[in-house]
């Protein structure tokens, strides 16, 4: 059986941290920040972890 290749715009949008947890960039943060609200700017900062019920799915793509 041939090997899992990496789904690449997975890879270049998910990382895992040390404990095995998926993380990724929030949206709505690449530019227009002047029509954003402070709140939400803030919201959107950062890294979110990815849901659970997606992480098998995503692990998956990235052949893990």
């Amino acid at each position: 059986m041939p090997k899992q290749k990496t789904h690449k715009g997975t890879a270049k949008r998910v990382r895992v941290t040390g404990t095995g947890k998926l993380v990724r960039e929030h949206t709505n943060n690449q530019h227009k920040f002047e029509v954003k609200s402070s709140s939400r700017k803030r919201r959107v900062s950062g890294v979110g972890v990815l849901s659970p019920a997606d992480a098998p799915r995503m692990k998956k793509l990235l052949g893990l």
